[in-house]
């Protein structure tokens, strides 16, 4: 796995925290009058980004937005996407430690 794996896993990292803070406040505000619940996209962006280079991996950013009026918040929804998130983010932190602990064995010297 390269550096540049290592940086599109970073981004994906930082895509699912900017999820799991969101959905966090949607969750906190689900009774709340008026509120209206957001969304946060990052995988289109995350993926054209990897098909064309490291250029455009820095040009990656979550992307917030508003729940279309009408639609309203679901609260199983809700807990199923922090689900999901929490889920993606501890398989892409697995991926990091395993580089990491390739690479203290290489440092090492096989030891």
């Amino acid at each position: 796995m390269g550096n540049f794996t290592t940086e599109l896993i970073v981004k994906a990292l930082d895509g699912l925290y900017a999820r799991q803070t969101v959905t966090a406040q949607n969750i906190a505000n689900a009774n709340s009058p008026g509120y209206r619940a957001m969304r946060v996209s990052f995988e289109d962006s995350l993926k054209a980004a990897a098909a064309s280079g490291r250029a455009d991996l820095a040009d990656v950013t979550p992307q917030m937005s508003l729940v279309p009026e009408g639609e309203g918040l679901r609260l199983d929804l809700e807990i199923a996407t922090a689900s999901q998130t929490a889920l993606r983010f501890g398989a892409l932190l697995s991926v990091l430690e395993g580089r990491g602990g390739l690479m203290r064995t290489v440092i090492e010297g096989g030891r």
